[in-house]
C-alpha cells in the first residue's frame, strides 16, 4: 500500500509566485490546439449544379442571376464559411515550462502536492487503486491527478478505470492544464525526481 512520503518539494518548480497571465496564455494555446479544426463548408465553386444561367439578364422583371449556387440560393454556396484549419499557436518552451511551475506552485501553496513512496501494486485491480488513494486522505469527489512513470504499468492499468474523478499522465507529458483542473497532484518520489530533473536542463 502506498504510504505518503515528506519530500522536499523543489522551490524552483513548487515555491515559485504564479504567473498568471502566463498560464492562462499556455492553456488557451493547449486547448487550442485539441481541435480537430475539420469544419468546412463549400462556396458557391463547389456547389454542384448551377452551371446555367436561371433567367436571360433582360425583360423579365427579376432581378439579374448569374447561377442558382449563389450563396444567397437556397441550396447555394456558403460565402466566408469555415475550412479546415489548424488551431495551433506557438508557444516558446520557456513559457510552457514557467506555466506548468506555476500551476505546480499554486497546488503547493495549497497542500494539494502529495508524495508517495511507491504505489506497489503486485498486479492492476482498481480496488487496490481506490483504497491506495483513500488511505493517502483523497476524499470523494475530489479530482486527482496521478503522476505515473514509464514502468508504473500496474498502477496505471489500476487507476484507468476509476472514472472522470481521476486522471493520470506520464510524469514527462505533465502539463499546466492537467495540473490546474485537479484539486489533488499525486507523484511518486520516482516522478517526482524525474520532473526535478527535468527542470534541471532548463536553464531556469
Amino acid at each position: 500500500m502506498a504510504t505518503v512520503v515528506n519530500a522536499d518539494l523543489p522551490d524552483a518548480i513548487f515555491g515559485i509566485q504564479p504567473n498568471m497571465p502566463v498560464m492562462h496564455q499556455v492553456v488557451t494555446a493547449q486547448l487550442a490546439a485539441a481541435r480537430s479544426g475539420t469544419h468546412s463548408t463549400k462556396s458557391r465553386s463547389e456547389v454542384s449544379g448551377g452551371g446555367a444561367k436561371p433567367w436571360r439578364q433582360k425583360g423579365t422583371g427579376r432581378a439579374r442571376q448569374g447561377s442558382s449556387r449563389a450563396p444567397h440560393w437556397t441550396g447555394g454556396g456558403v460565402a466566408h464559411g469555415p475550412k479546415p484549419r489548424s488551431y495551433r499557436q506557438r508557444t516558446p518552451k520557456k513559457m510552457v515550462w514557467l506555466a506548468l511551475r506555476s500551476a505546480l506552485s499554486d497546488r503547493a501553496t495549497s497542500g494539494m502536492v502529495t508524495v508517495v513512496d511507491d504505489w506497489g501494486f503486485a498486479a492492476p485491480k482498481t480496488k487496490d487503486a481506490v483504497a491506495a488513494l483513500r488511505s493517502i486522505g483523497v476524499t470523494d469527489g475530489e479530482r486527482v491527478l496521478v503522476v505515473l512513470g514509464r514502468d508504473d504499468d500496474n498502477a496505471l492499468k489500476s487507476f484507468r478505470n476509476l472514472g472522470d474523478t481521476v486522471e493520470w499522465v506520464y510524469v514527462e507529458e505533465l502539463n499546466t492544464y492537467d495540473v490546474l483542473v485537479a484539486d489533488r497532484v499525486i507523484f511518486t518520489s520516482a516522478t517526482l525526481g524525474a520532473l526535478s530533473a527535468r527542470g534541471g536542463g532548463n536553464g531556469e
